[in-house]
């Protein structure tokens, strides 16, 4: 698809990691649009084994890959709740879904729950399907192209924070490595 804006063409591909189900949403961006190309679930229920389940992630991840070939990945960053065990499981997918990504040379970012639920809704404790629902507006979604599993449109979620985070304008904010640094560049505006 060409367009006239002269800021290439980028595809995202957005990961909220799971052990049962594992949602994942790719998104194409050009200049400050972005538009779904497909969204979906990695649906391991059926598979006892642990091992297995990780093994059928970074085959499933590697084949997204290799067919929507994206320039970046988005992936959420595990809940640190209560459950170690819980976290710990998430953490294995994650890291499966990162070593896809690496094996494939596509960048990858992390971004934690409480950061996408803000930038999509602005409320950081936004339910799935608060997050669903603005989704649904942004990208202009249909009712019956909204999946069955909300695990798919927090992959989108994932992916389109990050299409927020690169289209933030750069600022010419002066940046300090330390209140030290700060007082030495201001010192006209401390008493």
């Amino acid at each position: 698809m060409k367009t006239r804006s002269s800021q290439p063409e980028k595809i995202l591909l957005g990961i909220d990691p799971g052990t049962n189900v594992m949602g994942y949403g790719v998104l194409r961006v050009c200049g400050n649009k972005a538009e779904l190309v497909v969204m979906g679930v990695i649906d391991m229920r059926k598979e006892k084994d642990v091992y297995l389940r990780l093994g059928r992630i970074f085959e499933r991840v590697t084949g997204i890959i290799n067919e929507y070939l994206p320039d970046e990945v988005a992936v959420e960053a595990p809940f640190f709740g209560k459950n170690v065990q819980s976290m710990l499981k998430l953490g294995r997918a994650q890291g499966v879904v990162i070593a896809a990504a690496i094996q494939h040379d596509v960048p990858i970012q992390e971004y934690a729950p409480l950061k996408i639920k803000m930038a999509i809704t602005g409320n950081g404790s936004a339910s799935k399907e608060q997050v669903a629902g603005m989704l649904q507006k942004l990208l202009h979604l249909r009712d019956d192209q909204m999946p069955h599993f909300m695990d798919a449109t927090d992959a989108v979620a994932a992916a389109y924070c990050h299409f927020l985070q690169m289209n933030r304008p750069e600022t010419d904010a002066k940046h300090y490595g330390s209140w030290k640094d700060f007082a030495r560049k201001n010192s006209d505006r401390i008493r």
